[in-house]
């Protein structure tokens, strides 16, 4: 009787929070621009729904709603953003999870990991959609030198992901556990275990979780939630670069470099970049198998015609230090500004936009290394930066707006202490907020005696 309860009152909610009625839930005092928030059970009784169409079980709590409040309302132009690319990765995605009879669902993954971004880079090394570490890699003979990084192939690193994600599924026969092996290794799934006393659930084995683990599978319940309610929550997907269907592949037997390809086909070096992530320098060298190049379909045959002409047997100067000297606008770069913050100096700065010192004194016409608290800086960066760093200020604008309205309090990290802990001790509406707040570069290294700043409500 209770459950039928719940679905009869999940479907009069349904009804009583659709988006534009009377009784929806506002996160704004502007109606027209307000951010639809709804009540628990709303979300538990579509979390539901899903869960009736997936082999992977979806449930719904507080910790998953921290990470649907993360998409839908903190980061909704960045979900936007992702809902965009999903369009050009999620058919060849769903391709290869059908070919392996893995549930369609698993696609969401590639969100958590990477937000569906190829030259995604994690703290610890971790590249592509997947995020396959470099000995992770190798097992799976993914190919990974100066020109090449099959980490950041869709086709390859999709096809890996599979594989692995069938073994971790036959190794412990649940997808929940399946997935916290996939962010946190086996070893980290096999010493919960251990530590629990030999029970088998993600939800039993969450205290013994590493934090960065703890929140993977929440997250992928969120990730699937928002993705299949964006209208629901007035999210509009962004455009993509290009849809699967509007690009062909073919394979070269020669080495070519991006720069003679382009100029050939008459093709921004940029779309040749999106379209083919996997060669390192803009290069595609002589190997023993054919190579693949990606183009959208109109270019096939301007290609073919042109063939012999883009044909090359060394690569162009393309590296950091051989494009040194060259105008950036003449390599296709984007300009931004960074404003200088207190603690700031020149290689901290250089290190976050993939650049050097003498290129950002050459760029400003400075004399000397010295640089001055809110002085303005012209970076010259690669264009699948841009948005991603264009992202990050405006969430750090909107949480610095947001932080005014709350009262600060500061807390002394204890031994023991996780980032998941603290934030539940202080009922922090959502962790990203305590890490941005902070500084935090991993969140599995908290020092007892480092002072964090935390923002509660009055």
């Amino acid at each position: 009787m209770e459950h039928l309860y719940k679905w009869l009152l999940g479907i009069f909610l349904l009804t009583l929070f659709l988006p534009g009625s009377a009784g929806a839930i506002s996160g704004a005092d502007d109606g027209s621009d307000s951010i639809p928030i709804f009540p628990d059970l709303v979300y538990e009784y579509r979390i539901t729904e899903l869960d009736n169409q997936t082999p992977i079980e979806l449930e719904y709590n507080k910790y998953v709603r921290r990470y649907i409040d993360v998409y839908t309302i903190e980061q909704r132009e960045h979900l936007a953003d992702i809902a965009g690319k999903a369009k050009q990765y999620f058919p060849l995605i769903e391709q290869m999870l059908d070919k392996h009879n893995l549930p369609l669902e698993l696609k969401y993954l590639a969100i958590v990991e990477s937000a569906l971004d190829p030259f995604a880079v994690s703290s610890s090394g971790a590249v592509g959609l997947w995020q396959f570490k470099l000995n992770t890699s190798r097992m799976f003979d993914l190919t990974v030198n100066s020109y090449v990084d099959e980490r950041r192939d869709p086709y390859k690193s999709t096809e890996a992901a599979c594989d692995y994600l069938r073994y971790l599924y036959r190794t412990y026969h649940d997808w929940q556990l399946a997935l916290a092996a996939y962010n946190g290794g086996p070893g980290v799934v096999r010493k919960a275990i251990e530590r629990s006393g030999g029970k088998r659930t993600f939800w039993e084995l969450y205290e013994h979780l590493p934090a960065q683990t703890k929140g993977y599978v929440p997250a992928f319940i969120a990730v699937n939630y928002a993705m299949n309610h964006l209208q629901t929550h007035q999210i509009e997907a962004g455009e993509a670069s290009f849809l699967h269907e509007e690009t062909d592949t073919l394979n070269i037997h020669y080495a070519a470099s991006f720069e003679k390809i382009a100029s050939e086909v008459d093709l921004p070096i940029e779309t040749l970049e999106k379209l083919n992530p996997v060669y390192r320098r803009n290069f595609i060298p002589n190997m023993s198998q054919p190579a693949t190049l990606i183009l959208p379909k109109g270019k096939v045959v301007t290609f073919l015609k042109h063939e012999k002409q883009i044909f090359e047997s060394k690569p162009v100067a393309n590296t950091l230090l051989d494009s040194a000297d060259k105008d950036p606008q003449d390599q296709g770069k984007k300009k931004l500004v960074h404003i200088v913050k207190r603690g700031e100096y020149f290689h901290k700065i250089a290190m976050k936009y993939d650049c050097t010192i003498e290129q950002i004194r050459r760029w400003n016409e400075l004399p000397d290394n010295n640089l001055q608290v809110g002085q303005k800086l012209d970076i010259w960066v690669d264009p699948h930066y841009v948005e991603r760093i264009k992202q990050e200020r405006m969430r750090m604008e909107k949480q610095a707006t947001a932080d005014t309205n709350k009262r600060v309090v500061f807390y002394t990290v204890q031994k023991g202490d996780t980032i998941w802990k603290i934030a539940n001790k202080f009922n922090c509406e959502s962790i990203t907020d305590l890490i941005r707040a902070n500084d935090i570069e991993d969140e599995n290294d908290l020092k007892p005696g480092k002072q964090l700043r935390i923002y509660l409500d009055h």
